[in-house]
């Protein structure tokens, strides 16, 4: 009973993870509509025209190495529904673009970095949530 008193107060609450929405994408990582990751530490955005349907705020995959892929949910594990103007017209969604080589909630300031969508600075101590990724041949399956 004490160990699980001081586990619970050793552990920072960012609230509860919001579950995974579904997903089923298959792409040709390799193809020059994916030309980005056509090669190692390439990364781009899927959205709902590549399959990622909301509830999903769409998907980031990123080419770790020849064969290996990452993917991971563009809704912040970290307060997901924050926004960041009194209008809530801007509301979280994790961004690379000029960040590479991390991943950024621009509303909460939570920084992770894209190699394995660990916290790196911010007030979220939470990774990232990840899809499965399998790579055969030249397609690559990402699914949850």
């Amino acid at each position: 009973m004490l160990f699980s008193f001081l586990l619970a107060a050793c552990t920072k609450d960012d609230g509860d993870r919001q579950p995974l929405p579904p997903i089923n994408i298959t792409i040709d990582p390799n193809s020059t509509l994916y030309q980005e990751l056509n090669v190692t530490g390439g990364w781009l955005y899927l959205n709902e025209m590549d399959g990622a349907e909301p509830p999903s705020r769409g998907i980031i995959v990123y080419r770790l190495s020849a064969d290996q892929f990452m993917a991971f949910e563009r809704t912040p594990p970290f307060k997901p529904d924050s926004c960041c103007n009194t209008a809530k017209t801007i509301c979280s969604s994790l961004v690379v673009d000029n960040y590479y080589p991390f991943v950024m909630d621009t509303c909460t300031m939570s920084k992770y970095l894209i190699l394995d969508g660990s916290p790196v600075s911010g007030p979220s101590s939470m990774t990232l949530s990840m899809y499965v990724t399998e790579y055969f041949g030249d397609l690559l399956y990402i699914h949850d």
